[in-house]
């Protein structure tokens, strides 16, 4: 199996899991997210730690993503795939917040337990403003980032034909989506989780889930030249050789 292939697969691999935790994480997220008495409540601090652990696994994925496509996308704009890199650690980074911020949150509600009061009323006041924290960087990560990664990636993979066209296209219009319905959000158009939320996100989800099948049934496309930057090289060495040549 060629080093080209086994990226392939890797990535193919990773891709997946990022849809896999997203998933997850959010969904055991819900009983915190969705109760704002959740610090004075019984709490589902395990089912949190879960979806932590979930949304910890999406973070790796995410900067694993970047990490192992780089070598074979720097040979098809050097320049945009140290962006895709940067921005996928940026997406990470901003979801580990992210998860600071839910994790303090079940501190908090430990700390409850012993207040009473104006104690627990302003327990409940940073609950809220630590679960809006989260909120704000959902939108910035998961949304703004991730849909200007998936515009850098799928135009990288359109330009080289790493993959179809038509699979590219689809990133493309993924990308421009979710970040048109996170400027929406940010607006308050709609809200973040919504039916509308929901459908702008669909696009990007097909994206990469159509794109880790690709690389992991198919990889990526031999015709399109993976492994420009040794290609390269044997071109201007042809022409090299071949001027030597003409002066002797």
């Amino acid at each position: 199996m060629s080093s080209t292939r086994r990226t392939a697969i890797v990535a193919g691999v990773l891709f997946l899991v990022t849809e896999i935790a997203a998933i997850g994480g959010l969904a055991l997220y819900r009983p915190l997210l969705s109760d704002a008495g959740y610090v004075l409540g019984p709490g589902a601090d395990t089912q949190v730690f879960l979806g932590a652990l979930c949304e910890l696994v999406l973070a790796l994925a995410v900067t694993g993503t970047g990490a192992v496509l780089y070598p074979v996308l720097r040979g098809r704009g050097e320049g945009a795939a140290v962006g895709y890199v940067c921005g996928r650690l940026l997406e990470a980074a901003v979801i580990l917040v992210g998860i600071v911020s839910v994790l303090s949150v079940v501190t908090l509600r430990t700390r409850a337990q012993s207040a009473t009061g104006a104690d627990g009323a302003s327990l409940v006041t940073a609950g809220q403003a630590l679960v809006a924290f989260h909120d704000w960087t959902f939108l910035f990560g998961p949304n703004f980032v991730l849909g200007a990664n998936t515009l850098v990636l799928a135009g990288l993979m359109y330009t080289s034909r790493l993959v179809p066209r038509p699979l590219a296209v689809l990133g493309l219009v993924g990308g421009t989506l979710i970040c048109a319905s996170a400027t929406a959000v940010l607006f308050g158009i709609y809200e973040q989780v919504s039916v509308a939320g929901s459908l702008a996100a669909l696009p990007v989800f097909a994206w990469e889930v159509s794109l880790a099948v690709r690389l992991l049934a198919r990889g990526f496309d031999e015709g399109a030249g993976v492994g420009a930057g040794a290609g390269s090289g044997s071109a201007v060495g042809d022409r090299t050789a071949g001027a030597a040549a003409a002066v002797v």
